[in-house]
């Protein structure tokens, strides 16, 4: 016959059960651990025992084993659980990863903008984040270049309940890019950018279906050289538009053009700006 041992614990020292939660693809979490944060890659069986693979918004992967209180999910303490078949629907997710709301309507546009160099960075930055900035009331609009970014920011008139995000291309040390941005960077203004010539080459190769982005020597048109180098027609609307297409969600962009956008939509849309 068994023994019974009663669990003399006292209540208050005891550990309270926490929601399972089905480790469903796309479900963002945190390892309690290691802080790690991440989208959900796939579950695996393996001889330790189960485990959950994260990827982090820089395409990181970090594989943890599925342990009891070993996640969090939205500020809570979960246990993560390999998913069945016919479980519970998942969150919707939007492009950019971020908990879709269903039924929410836009906002009214800020006073604040977020301003980008060219049309192709405006349609990659509506592909990804659309859903996102309609909920944030951001509008983005595009500037053709920045050779005039001093007169444009001061026509604007950034001010604390109208802050002004800019994103400019081959933002790097000593080029003309970094001098401009220089030139107006201050409280209610913040300037960043990424090390690609153009954006295009923020979409991530393998999600265009290239081995890499081709080197084009200085002196040639980069875009029509891109073209030339991979054997598409040199029609630089059309090869845009083959790039935007391949772009479904932030898993096809670069870190460093992800990271800068999200610092933007942080920027112009932090508490107490309006």
């Amino acid at each position: 016959m068994r023994s019974y041992s009663p669990d003399l614990t006292p209540p208050w020292k005891r550990s309270k059960p926490v929601p399972e939660v089905p480790a469903e693809p796309d479900l963002v979490v945190e390892e309690v651990s290691t802080g790690f944060c991440g989208a959900v890659i796939r579950c695996e069986k393996t001889a330790e025992g189960p485990t959950v693979t994260l990827e982090d918004r820089f395409g990181k992967h970090r594989v943890f084993p599925l342990v009891e209180r070993g996640f969090m999910l939205e500020g809570q303490v979960v246990t993560l659980v390999r998913p069945t078949a016919g479980g519970p629907a998942r969150p919707a997710r939007t492009a950019s990863g971020s908990v879709a709301v269903p039924g929410a309507r836009a906002r009214v546009a800020r006073a604040g903008r977020i301003y980008v160099e060219g049309r192709h960075d405006a349609e990659l930055v509506e592909r990804v984040w659309g859903d996102d900035l309609r909920i944030e009331g951001v509008v983005v609009e595009y500037l053709e270049g920045i050779d005039d970014l001093p007169a444009i920011v001061a026509e604007f008139g950034p001010a604390a309940d109208a802050r002004l995000g800019v994103l400019v291309d081959h933002l790097v040390p000593g080029s003309k890019e970094s001098r401009l941005a220089e030139q107006v960077t201050g409280e209610d203004v913040l300037i960043v950018g990424h090390p690609y010539i153009d954006v295009w080459q923020a979409v991530k190769p393998s999600s265009v279906g290239i081995p890499a982005w081709p080197a084009i020597p200085r002196g040639q048109d980069w875009k029509t050289g891109v073209c030339r180098e991979l054997g598409w027609p040199e029609n630089t609307g059309a090869a845009w538009q083959r790039i935007l297409s391949a772009v479904r969600s932030y898993r096809d962009l670069e870190p460093a053009l992800l990271g800068r956008v999200e610092e933007l939509i942080d920027f112009v849309t932090e508490p107490g700006v309006d």
